[in-house]
């Protein structure tokens, strides 16, 4: 709330930038070059700016800014909530359901590339066993003949 007080002249400190003997109330002659570095606030904020706006918007303005700012407020926090339960949704999903198939897929390669494996060495055998069998059983093999000296 601003409070309005009438100064008099009389009552007017000599300092003043305004007060000279010769000024009415209506003249405009005095600068404010006159004022002192020490009398002007330089240190107010940016917060203390913008508080001091409050008064120039009118009352109406403002509620059509702060209604909006709320509703922008309030779409962009449901929509991250909205955002925030998809993701938990999707990880705990992945992660309940995918990481046991997963594993489950690579033991499954696991016994199928064991069972290749044993499949190969099986044909392996067969396939030296057949080489080196007689080719007739019931013909007796021959010894090998060694050189003399071994």
């Amino acid at each position: 709330m601003v409070k309005v007080d009438i100064i008099e002249e009389k009552d007017q400190d000599a300092n003043s930038p305004y007060a000279s003997p010769s000024s009415s109330r209506t003249s405009s002659s005095v600068s404010l070059s006159n004022v002192s570095d020490a009398e002007l606030d330089l240190e107010e904020s940016l917060y203390e700016r913008i508080v001091a706006l409050v008064d120039i918007v009118p009352p109406s303005t403002r509620h059509k800014i702060n209604s909006r700012v709320s509703k922008a407020a309030g779409f962009v926090k449901g929509t991250g909530k909205l955002v925030g339960n998809l993701v938990w949704i999707v990880t705990t999903s992945a992660l309940l359901i995918g990481l046991p198939l997963a594993l489950s897929l690579e033991d499954e390669a696991k016994i199928v590339q064991q069972e290749k494996e044993m499949l190969a060495q099986q044909q392996g055998a067969q396939h030296m066993a057949s080489m080196y069998a007689p080719s007739n059983p019931n013909q007796q093999q021959q010894k090998g003949v060694v050189p003399p000296g071994f």
